[in-house]
């Protein structure tokens, strides 16, 4: 179950982390690197709430205890990239699972950095593209898809808690705060 992400306190801080799965060896003898890339990419956030008094805070409170720990998802993304830097409106992409590079029919473009959402997945373009042809993005599909419209404006993936332990503090201010963290959750 998805649970509405609040807004109406606004977010203070918010650390977005690519988080990659690849292992490597190093020959001992030669220095001789390998590398394996493994399909586990994932987005990872630390969200920080600013100061606020009890009123806001307690609506907050009950959001993160309705998650129920890592049990419920909610949904977010980069807070100040909800549209596209690109001229492109809309979007239809096709890929296979595990694609990092996926067919796009559309007008306009897509410029690196920009997010789309393909499903509840949460992609970042890696590089600028003019039209229809192959785009780029991070992390690669979970699933394949065919001609499925991608989200380009207010984009967003699906989280849940990275712990199931959530808290906050009060201080002599009377203010709470509030952090928490969250993994993309598929």
């Amino acid at each position: 179950m998805s649970i509405a992400f609040p807004d109406h306190t606004g977010i203070a801080n918010v650390t977005m982390r690519m988080v990659n799965t690849t292992a490597i060896s190093t020959s001992p003898f030669t220095g001789v690197q390998q590398t394996q890339s493994y399909p586990n990419e994932r987005w990872e956030a630390d969200v920080t709430l600013p100061p606020m008094r009890r009123a806001d805070a307690a609506l907050w409170c009950a959001w993160l205890a309705s998650l129920r720990g890592r049990a419920g998802t909610f949904t977010m993304g980069d807070p100040l990239s909800a549209a596209p830097t690109g001229t492109a409106t809309s979007a239809t992409v096709t890929g296979a699972a595990e694609a990092n590079e996926i067919t796009v029919t559309m007008t306009g473009t897509l410029l690196a950095g920009d997010y789309i959402q393909i499903g509840v997945g949460y992609h970042m373009v890696l590089a600028d593209q003019d039209g229809n042809g192959t785009l780029s993005i991070w992390p690669a599909l979970r699933a394949s898809v065919t001609d499925v419209a991608a989200v380009l404006t207010g984009a967003v993936g699906t989280f849940r808690l990275m712990s199931d332990e959530n808290g906050w503090n009060v201080n002599s201010a009377s203010q709470y705060g509030i952090t928490f963290s969250a993994h993309e959750a598929y």
